[in-house]
């Protein structure tokens, strides 16, 4: 059966679409099978980024390694059991019908709360959740005092993430693995730069997740949306000699992937 990451962050803005497709781009270079969905069913970020690829390969004669997209499948609404949610019936075909020919099955949630991402929670054996580096997005997992910086408990997104993991404890199904990524870790103002790492790791002791590093902002990924190329394709489309911001960026993701210890993924690039 195929792994199934998802990756979900009910604030917008962290990087998602940037993570999800390097990290499923990343996978199908290594030789794996990449099924891959987008649950933003109005923006489709993802979806558009998979899109560009298909459109740019097409256009220049080109055979990228590319993970397989789908989008969710229409239902008939009288095919519905009583009490069924047709999102709910939705995803569950989506996911069966790649589950028994991927390796991995990449699932993007949207910057906000649904029906969809609270289910593909329960499905994830690897959840990532991008954050970026500030107080401002530290509240999505947890509330904190704000005279002293004092957690005081989780927050909303938290304890989605806690029901996610007793419904998958009740179905007899392996705890989630949940990676939080500090995205656009700056140079500058190293205090609150320590102060956030140091509210992170209590944190996670708390709640149980790891931290790993992300992606610091970086002019490339704007521009690698819109042909839908990755840093890992940059060889292949002719950059030689590549800059050293984007020797950087290839490094982080080389970073992502090893900490994420996706079973059987040797890290090659």
């Amino acid at each position: 059966m195929a792994h199934i990451i998802v990756v979900g962050n009910e604030k917008g803005g962290a990087g998602k679409s940037t993570m999800s497709m390097h990290v499923a781009t990343a996978l199908s270079r290594m030789g794996h099978k990449v099924g891959t969905l987008d649950l933003d069913l109005r923006q489709r970020s993802f979806g558009r980024y998979i899109d560009n690829r298909q459109k740019f390969c097409a256009k220049h004669g080109l055979n990228l390694p590319t993970p397989e997209y789908r989008d969710l499948p229409e239902i008939d609404k009288d095919s519905l059991q009583p009490g069924e949610n047709i999102f709910d019936r939705r995803l569950s075909m989506a996911v069966s019908g790649m589950e028994q020919d991927a390796d991995f099955i990449l699932i993007d949630c949207p910057g906000s709360h649904t029906r969809l991402s609270q289910v593909a929670h329960s499905l994830a054996d690897t959840l990532i959740t991008p954050l970026n580096d500030s107080f401002v997005d530290f509240d999505l997992l947890a509330r904190t005092d704000a005279d002293d910086g004092r957690i005081l408990g989780p927050s909303v997104y938290s304890e989605m993430v806690w029901s996610a993991r007793q419904l998958r404890a009740q179905a007899g199904l392996s705890a989630i693995d949940w990676v939080v990524l500090r995205n656009r870790v700056g140079a500058q103002n190293m205090h609150n730069k320590k102060k956030m790492g140091e509210a992170l790791d209590t944190l996670a002791r708390r709640i149980g997740f790891r931290v790993a590093p992300g992606f610091n902002e970086r002019v490339i990924f704007r521009e690698l949306f819109p042909n839908g190329t990755t840093l890992l394709d940059l060889r292949d489309l002719g950059v030689g000699n590549l800059n050293l911001s984007n020797l950087a960026a290839r490094q982080e993701l080389r970073d992502l992937m090893i900490a994420l210890n996706l079973p059987g993924v040797t890290v090659d690039f």
